[in-house]
């Protein structure tokens, strides 16, 4: 909730720049001018950085006793007040072959952030360069050390901070009324009021969160440049990074992951970008590259794949979980596999849900040495899971409704079609779900949202990406290739 709130506020007031929403309250209070954070680059190019907050500041890892004490300056900012909602509606009543579905649901979701009167805390540049000047970094503190070792983080100084003055309030008012009946399941809610056997429920929750003054909403950084003697220099370009220079700086790590493509692939997809009125014959090699890192999931056992398939759609339905869940699988993925998990930080529900993923995963099929196989599984769940958290809120929306094997083989013999020959005739027999309306209706949705158009022409459906589509259109399609793969084969 506080994460969704200072997101949409950067959003609003930095949309192209540099500012970074605090996604913890918790860890607010020490994103101050001079902190040290660390930076570390996720696995997937299409994922956003992540910045983990210290107990230090610059002046606590370097050598030499002198503190750097440069100006910060405080300033007022602006007042910030800001409504976001959404109102859906929809039925659903149509049979896809021996498939019977009667959906409909009514919704509305509201979040109001009253932060009042903002103030802006930054670092006096020019200064912070002068004394840096002929400083080093203590090498052997137990922060620089073990950032150094993983390829995967930088050190980065915050410059500038977003703080509130006053007690402010998050309001979060949520209503959500759905009925289904016949073989489709329908996704469960962590707040509920009344469920009762024929498959309604209605849910209602109303949240407020008092912020009090002094909380920081957002921040921009600087990031350091480290050589082996410890003298750092400062990053001040947005288009620099920072690093180690005794390690192999910039770029994701060539890790568990990334290693399941090959050098040259994995460069050239860090530098796709899916131009606007584009078809979706673009994405054709891209997906092709990521395809057989699913083919785990086709060898798991019908079971087993259902287990999964269970915990998934449960998943899909939380952006919350979503990010919890990712945070696990990268622990993970960062060792070799097979060390336990930490799953301290999250909450009682989203610990239950990932504790059953990766009991799922952990029934997978073992290669002779039997690591390989876990580990292929671990890596077909990880590419999954962090293709879905970076889809649109209003694609994962839909796309729960969307979770039955039959649902899942139509969205995609439609993206094969897409990407293959830019059009799916609706004559096929593959293409049989997508001639009732209502279904097409929930694909043109879905795909719009991740912003791609879906037309009729005639006697088939034609895509195009719309404006500015960013990774969208390549996420949804990896997301439905993933799901599917997982319940009916690649």
């Amino acid at each position: 909730m506080f994460g969704k709130a200072t997101s949409n506020f950067v959003k609003q007031i930095d949309p192209d720049g540099c500012l970074i929403p605090m996604s913890r309250l918790n860890d607010s209070y020490g994103m101050q001018p001079l902190a040290l954070v660390v930076k570390r680059t996720r696995f997937w190019f299409w994922q956003k950085p992540k910045y983990i907050s210290s107990d230090f500041t610059l002046s606590d890892v370097l050598s030499g006793d002198e503190p750097i004490k440069p100006e910060v300056v405080e300033s007022d900012f602006l007042k910030y007040e800001g409504t976001f909602g959404d109102n859906l509606s929809g039925k659903l009543g149509t049979e896809l072959g021996q498939l019977n579905l009667n959906v409909e649901g009514k919704g509305s979701s509201k979040l109001q952030s009253s932060f009042g009167n903002l103030k802006k805390r930054e670092v006096d540049l020019q200064q912070l360069l002068l004394t840096s000047k002929g400083r080093f970094l203590n090498m052997e503190h137990s922060l620089v050390q073990q950032t150094r070792e993983k390829k995967n983080e930088v050190f980065a100084l915050v410059k500038e901070s977003i703080f509130t003055t006053q007690q402010c309030s998050i309001i979060e008012q949520v209503q959500e009324q759905e009925q289904c009946a016949g073989i489709l399941g329908f996704k469960s809610s962590n707040i509920t009021i009344s469920v009762n056997e024929n498959g309604n429920y209605q849910l209602d929750s109303n949240v407020v969160l008092e912020i009090p003054p002094q909380t920081v909403l957002a921040y921009s950084v600087i990031e350091l440049n480290v050589k082996p003697s410890g003298e750092y220099g400062l990053c001040l370009l947005p288009d620099t990074h920072g690093g180690f220079e005794a390690e192999s700086s910039g770029g994701p790590p060539a890790g568990l992951l990334l290693s399941q493509v090959d050098g040259p692939r994995r460069d050239a997809l860090a530098r796709r970008t899916v131009p606007s009125k584009a078809p979706l014959t673009v994405l054709r090699e891209d997906l092709e590259g990521f395809q057989p890192i699913f083919q785990p999931f086709a060898e798991l056992p019908e079971a087993k794949q259902s287990e999964l398939f269970e915990v998934l759609s449960k998943v899909v339905s939380d952006r919350l979980l979503i990010s919890g869940v990712v945070d696990v699988l990268d622990q993970l993925c960062s060792g070799d596999g097979q060390a336990p998990a930490n799953l301290d930080n999250l909450c009682p529900s989203q610990k239950r849900s990932a504790t059953a993923l990766l009991e799922a995963m952990g029934s997978g099929p073992e290669e002779t040495d039997g690591t390989r196989g876990s580990s292929a599984l671990l890596a077909a769940t990880h590419l999954l899971v962090c293709a879905l958290e970076g889809m649109s809120d209003a694609a994962l929306v839909v796309l729960s409704g969307c979770f039955h094997p039959q649902m899942l083989q139509a969205l995609q013999h439609l993206i094969r079609s897409f990407t293959v020959a830019r059009t799916c005739p609706l004559s096929s027999a593959a293409a049989a779900p997508l001639r009732h309306k209502e279904f097409l209706q929930t694909v043109q949705r879905l795909f719009s949202s991740s912003s791609v158009v879906v037309q009729e022409e005639q006697a088939e459906l034609r895509a195009t990406t719309g404006q500015q589509p960013g990774f969208l259109p390549l996420l949804l399609c990896i997301s439905v290739n993933g799901l599917a793969a997982l319940r009916t084969g690649p």
